[in-house]
């Protein structure tokens, strides 16, 4: 009976892109990680899944020119977040830091319609995400929903652990503010 065959770490794949060229090896890479850059940016546009997948297909362009400048330091994973934020920041500079504009439930469905309350739960959070300030919603993303350490995170933000920790109590500071307010 054979062995299963083994699966390259995701050093070894970017050995092979670099050396040989493999593009075969990059497109594992893709593979294994789009989901969760894919759900970063999802998060950190409010739901908006053309830009996300957009700014996800910009990561991975700049992930695969930038691919020498991967050092290896950190978890690949941690590289590729740092890419989306930075093209998610370029992309919300172009966009004039205007606040993300979500629609109402009123607008989206009939009346008629009832949805279970984990859904509007969720809504409702992506929608008090949507006002905080691009760095704040990406530190608490990055930190709850990606589950990385302060310090992973401000290494993806390219910040100090101490700003990065401000912004995480920044953001929770206005999301229990807006949830207060809420009937």
């Amino acid at each position: 009976m054979s062995a299963p065959p083994e699966i390259p770490s995701d050093a070894e794949l970017v050995t092979r892109v670099l050396v040989r060229d493999d593009r075969s090896a990059f497109g594992e890479l893709v593979a294994r990680h789009q989901s969760a850059v894919r759900a970063l940016l999802r998060r950190l546009t409010g739901g908006d899944v053309a830009q996300a997948d957009d700014l996800a297909q910009e990561t991975f362009l700049r992930a695969y020119r930038g691919l020498r400048g991967y050092r290896g330091g950190a978890k690949f994973s941690s590289w590729l977040y740092r890419i989306a934020c930075n093209a998610y920041f370029s992309h919300d500079r172009s966009s004039r830091n205007e606040p993300l504009a979500l629609p109402t439930m009123e607008e989206e469905l009939p009346a008629a319609v009832h949805l279970p309350d984990v859904l509007l739960e969720r809504y409702d959070l992506e929608r008090a995400l949507s006002t905080l300030k691009p760095r704040e919603r990406a530190a608490l993303v990055l930190t709850y929903a990606n589950e990385l350490t302060h310090e992973e995170a401000a290494v993806v933000l390219d910040c100090p652990l101490g700003t990065l920790k401000t912004h995480v109590a920044r953001a929770k500071e206005k999301l229990r503010r807006r949830f207060e307010e809420v009937p």
